[in-house]
């Protein structure tokens, strides 16, 4: 790892934690020693995954005797200390680097230990080399919660849904599941039956088989939908709407999947109350574009998703024009959102200080920009509920015109 200024991408390992470390009726064990459980403790509650929400991570504290003798028995007495404390439905095993440089098996230990623990389901997870992306590890372990965990033998019901890649390592994941949520009980008056991995339980995941259709709201987890239509033959669409026009494209995405063209009179309402919400600021934004334009030039940096949707609701549907974009994992990056780490993106933030930016609280800090315009991580506060503004949807899109107003009238 070379030097860096700021946070590096986190690694498939942190990937895979903050993902399963939200699921309640569970329990992570790490095979490794305190510090890294202790680190990614903090962050998710930072992040609103609070004591008592999701799982409880354990550690077993391995030390030097047992890296340099192979001993594995700490693992067993870590299980049935937490079996006796949680009585967990599911125990994630995750191993830290060390016994991943040392070659322990975790899936060999996981198989050992299913016959003295017949009563709790063990599922090892890996790359505790840190071997891949924090974004390849949220794909890993979504895939591998619905290819272990969903049951056999459910009967679709077509007043449920699923959505699919709502995770505790995305910026205001609550508020955006919360508005797709509200959009898909006005269109269709359909209810979630597991969201997954942000707020939903072991027992949510064994019966996702049940739902109508699968929304999957980052790239990451499209191999998970693909299991289950694979499986259960349930049809998924992928995207997550931003500003206006997006979201009456994407409910009758859905609509045609269902068989159930949602009312038009519902898009019609919402489309008018956000046209009315922000007539003021989109002239005002207008015409200091047509004054000032390169004052009206953004700069989105962060997951390849929710950027491209932020940049086509900021130049297709709002008056800014382009500035430089980025995403933030090199495997996501295409001609049009190219992958930039510190060294691409210091050089940007420091040269336009008069456009519009937007990315991790972080950057925003450091560079003495306004922090509301925050649509990544890594964070500087704390998120504790999920009930803020969100971006997504229709009430997304005027929150995003309201923090664009607010930063012109904050540099007038």
């Amino acid at each position: 790892m070379g030097l860096h200024r700021f946070k590096p991408m986190p690694s498939g390992r942190m990937g895979i934690l903050w993902t399963v470390s939200s699921v309640s009726e569970a329990a992570v064990v790490e095979y490794g020693c305190m510090g890294h459980n202790l680190y990614s403790g903090y962050q998710l509650r930072q992040g609103g995954i609070y004591e008592g929400k999701g799982a409880p991570l354990y550690t077993t504290y391995i030390d030097e005797t047992d890296i340099a003798m192979g001993d594995t028995a700490r693992l067993p007495a870590t299980i049935k200390q937490v079996i006796i404390n949680d009585a967990p439905k599911v125990i994630f095993l995750q191993p830290s680097a060390v016994p991943e440089v040392v070659g322990t098996d975790m899936t060999a230990v996981a198989n050992e230990l299913r016959e003295e623990f017949p009563e709790v389901i063990l599922i090892p997870l890996g790359h505790g080399s840190f071997a891949i992306s924090q974004h390849k590890g949220v794909e890993e372990a979504l895939l591998t919660l619905v290819g272990t965990l969903p049951l056999d033998g459910v009967k679709t019901d077509p007043t449920y849904y699923n959505i699919i890649g709502s995770c505790a390592d995305l910026f205001n994941y609550g508020a955006d599941a919360r508005e797709m949520i509200r959009m898909m009980r006005g269109a269709f008056n359909m209810e979630p039956l597991c969201v997954l991995s942000s707020d939903c339980s072991v027992t949510d995941i064994q019966n996702m088989g049940k739902a109508a259709i699968n929304l999957v709201i980052r790239r990451e987890g499209i191999p998970a939908a693909e299991k289950l239509k694979k499986r259960f033959g349930t049809p998924y669409v992928y995207g997550r709407p931003y500003g206006i026009a997006s979201n009456g494209e994407w409910l009758r995405k859905i609509g045609e999947i269902l068989s159930a063209k949602p009312p038009e009179a519902f898009i019609a309402a919402e489309e008018k109350l956000v046209y009315d919400m922000i007539d003021g600021p989109y002239r005002t934004l207008r015409d200091h574009r047509w004054s000032y334009p390169e004052e009206a030039e953004i700069y989105l940096g962060g997951h390849i998703d929710v950027v491209s949707g932020i940049l086509k609701f900021a130049t297709e549907e709002m008056p800014f024009n382009l500035g430089a974009v980025w995403c933030d994992c090199p495997e996501h990056a295409g001609a049009d959102i190219p992958y930039y780490g510190e060294k691409e993106w210091i050089p940007i933030v420091k040269n336009k200080s008069k456009g519009y930016l937007m990315g991790s609280g972080e950057m925003l800090l450091w560079a003495g920009r306004n922090t509301t315009l925050q649509i990544s991580n890594p964070d500087i506060g704390y998120r504790l509920h999920p009930y803020g503004a969100p971006f997504v949807g229709y009430r997304g899109a005027v929150n995003l015109v309201n923090v664009w107003i607010n930063e012109y009238v904050l540099r007038r």
